[in-house]
Order: C-alpha cells, then structure tokens, then sequence
C-alpha cells in the first residue's frame, strides 16, 4: 500500500489503522491470517468516516469510508463481511480495554448500542487484540 494512501486516512478510520497495522510485523499474525479474507466494517455512528478493516491473507490495513451519502457504508457497496457499529467512545473502550466486560458489552448488544452483522466475522477482532 502507497504512503499517499496511508496519509487520506480521516478520523475514525486513523485510529484503527494505527491500532491494527503493526499486526503486520507479527510473525505468528502472518502464518494464522495466512488463508483468510475478511472485511469489517467499523462503523462509529458520531463520525463522518467508517473504517474498513481488510485481512488479506496475511497483512492488514484500514480503508477510511465516507458515510455520506449513506449507502456508500451498506454491504453491497462496502463489501464487508462483517459489521460492527456504535459511537466513538463505544469503540475507543474497546480497543484500550478500559471499563469492559463481557457483561458490559452483552448488556448493549441487548439495548442496541451496539450493532452487530456477521458475529461470526466480527468475533475475529477478539483474536487481533491476542498479538498485542
């Protein structure tokens, strides 16, 4: 992927590359994500852009999504595999770990704050936070 790509990421979608793409230098990441294809979509429902998390057999990296107008983030059109949607502060508890529960997270599931399609490709992300 070009350097000028890597700079357009915008907001959300910088924050998750910034997250996931030292994966890339994992050894043990490479050889387990070897034969896989995923694409997450990662949807904060407070910004203007989507993250796109794209596995591609072995390497890893974020594609920034505009969510205007709205069908840009719909699955025919984005591709992805599986959806994860919440706000922003939803999304940066998860990915530093602080306040979160198994419960807590059930809990919004339940109550709609947090929207889920495609938990079987979604689940994955459980297994990137392993190499850190």
């Amino acid at each position: 992927m070009s350097e000028e790509k890597k700079k357009r990421l915008r907001g959300f979608a910088g924050i998750v590359a910034k997250q996931v793409e030292p994966l890339n230098d994992i050894e043990k990441f490479k050889e387990d994500f070897k034969d896989k294809e995923l694409k997450i979509l990662l949807n904060a429902k407070d910004g203007k852009y989507a993250a796109l998390l794209v596995i591609d057999h072995g390497k890893v990296y974020v594609e920034g999504v505009k969510k205007k107008p709205k069908e840009n983030i719909k699955k025919k059109n984005a591709g992805w595999d599986g959806l994860l949607q919440t706000k922003t502060q939803t999304f940066v508890d998860l990915l530093t770990g602080e306040s979160v529960s198994m419960g807590s997270i059930i809990a919004k599931i339940l109550t709609f704050r947090i929207k889920i399609r495609g938990i079987k490709n979604v689940l994955v992300l459980l297994k990137l936070f392993e190499y850190e």
